[in-house]
């Protein structure tokens, strides 16, 4: 059974002949889908520069969507502290949250949001990657600056993690963690362990909380499952190779591509530990990722081609949520 709350991650898939205001408004259609369908949170990522993603400030997009929705707690997933002033994070998500009361997240992660050097370099005016101790200071200056701002809610802060550094920090602050399964699988159970074993309560959090994010792709057959989860593929296959990242190829597109065995080999290696397949698979997919991690929470990415095969595949995973717990949402 699937009994523990489910989530969303939009990475804001810009689809080839397709343009990124079509790509908002898809994720717009999403999130109406998801808060119907009683889905807990949905986070926007922080990208630029990227002919798959849109560059669409997670800030905008989840004021955008609160003012949208009903249910749905929306935030960042994330927002990448180093590319920011931490008081500008702080001020904008306490606003939200004032706007929104009780809806808010502030997830907060390290990564630049691009491959791309140039990008990566304006994005920091200049400066080189952060440190840890640089990254460090950004997010307690940011946490500090969230106290201070004075607008009667505060935003629910949490950590993007995919290492155990990461998952350190996360403890030492007594945040709640958020795994990056769907990126870095290799690392998620000793980011748990390591996350679980120093954790620190905090103002923000008690106990420890872990949410594991997992790239899942369910239809109802195996035929269109793999469909769905070729152009993506097409995508990662070229990061793994060193190249830039390649526009989201249509599924017919994707249908011609020709992997290498070495792609190949990769691409399969990191489907396994990811949950594809129709329902009794994810399901099962799904109930291992959960048990091994001991999560409290799932979010799921399903960066599929379409925004019906797309929320289909919401649909499907919720159902089998909902027939868990005996409940309709």
């Amino acid at each position: 059974m699937i009994d523990l709350p489910l989530s969303a991650l939009e990475v804001s898939m810009v689809e080839a002949d397709t343009s990124a205001g079509d790509a908002l408004r898809n994720c717009a259609l999403a999130a109406g889908h998801l808060d119907r369908l009683g889905y807990t949170r949905l986070w926007f990522a922080e990208h630029h520069h990227s002919p798959a993603i849109g560059a669409f400030p997670p800030p905008i997009m989840a004021s955008h969507i609160a003012s949208a929705t009903t249910g749905l707690r929306v935030g960042s997933g994330g927002v990448m502290a180093p590319n920011h002033a931490p008081i500008t994070v702080a001020e904008q998500f306490a606003t939200l949250a004032a706007l929104h009361p009780g809806r808010i997240d502030l997830g907060l992660g390290r990564g630049p949001g691009t491959f791309h050097e140039g990008t990566a370099r304006a994005l920091r005016r200049g400066a080189p990657p952060a440190s840890d101790e640089e990254y460090r200071r950004d997010i307690e200056e940011t946490l500090t600056f969230l106290l201070e701002v004075e607008c009667g809610e505060l935003p629910e802060p949490w950590l993007l993690v995919s290492s155990e550094a990461g998952a350190s920090l996360a403890a030492a602050l007594g945040l709640p963690v958020a795994l990056a399964h769907h990126i870095r699988p290799e690392n998620t159970l000793r980011a748990a362990e390591r996350y679980r074993a120093e954790f620190t309560p905090s103002r923000w959090c008690a106990a420890p909380r872990v949410l594991v994010c997992v790239e899942t792709v369910c239809a109802d057959t195996d035929e269109r499952v793999a469909e769905l989860t070729r152009p993506m593929a097409i995508v990662k296959a070229g990061l793994l190779q060193g190249h830039s990242e390649v526009a989201f190829p249509g599924v017919e597109e994707a249908a011609r591509h020709v992997f290498s065995a070495r792609e190949q080999q990769a691409l399969d290696a990191f489907g396994s530990q990811q949950a594809h397949g129709t329902p009794e698979l994810v399901e099962k997919q799904l109930q291992r990722i959960a048990a091994e991690t001991a999560a409290d929470e799932l979010m799921l990415v399903t960066p599929v081609y379409g925004i019906e095969d797309r929320v289909r595949s919401f649909e499907l995973v919720q159902a089998m949520a909902a027939r868990s717990t005996g409940s309709v949402r």
